[in-house]
C-alpha cells in the first residue's frame, strides 16, 4: 500500500511539473523584414526580407519573451492584451519592456489565409521588425 502511495505521489509531481513547464513556448525565426519612421515621422517601406535562424521563446511563467540574437533582446512582459481574432488574422498582442524600460508591443500573429503562417512583431518606437517563425517542439 505504501509503495502505490509513493507511486501516486511521483506521478502526481511529475504532472505538476509538466503542467507549469508546458507555459514555455517556442518558435525559430526563417527571417525578417524591417520599417522604419523617416524624419518627418512616416513609415517607410519594409526592407528586402533577410534569412535569419533564431530561437524565440515565450515565457509565460517568467511574463518575458527572448529573442536569442547576435545580442539576446529581453522583453518583459507588462501586460497580455485582448486577442483579436478576425476573418484574415489571429494576433496575440503583449505590453511590454526592455532592459531600459522602454515601452514595446510585441505580437505574434496568424495570418489565417496565408496557410496559418506566424510573425512576430516588434513594434519600437522608431522602427517595427516582423520575424517569420515557426514553432518549435
Amino acid at each position: 500500500m505504501k509503495y502505490l502511495k509513493n507511486i501516486c505521489i511521483i506521478l502526481c509531481l511529475v504532472g505538476i511539473t509538466q503542467y507549469a513547464s508546458g507555459q514555455v513556448y517556442k518558435f525559430q525565426t526563417t527571417g525578417f523584414t524591417v520599417s522604419e519612421k523617416n524624419e518627418k515621422g512616416v513609415w517607410g517601406k519594409w526592407s528586402d526580407f533577410q534569412e535569419a535562424s533564431l530561437v524565440v521563446t515565450l515565457d509565460t511563467n517568467k511574463n518575458r519573451i527572448i529573442i536569442y540574437s547576435q545580442e539576446i533582446q529581453l522583453y518583459e512582459i507588462v501586460n497580455y492584451e485582448e486577442k483579436q481574432d478576425n476573418e484574415n488574422d489571429e494576433i496575440y498582442p503583449f505590453s511590454c519592456r526592455n532592459d531600459d524600460g522602454e515601452p514595446f508591443l510585441i505580437s505574434i500573429i496568424t495570418r489565417k489565409k496565408q496557410g496559418n503562417r506566424k510573425q512576430l512583431y516588434i513594434n519600437h518606437k522608431d522602427a517595427i521588425i516582423a520575424y517569420t517563425i515557426i514553432n518549435l517542439k
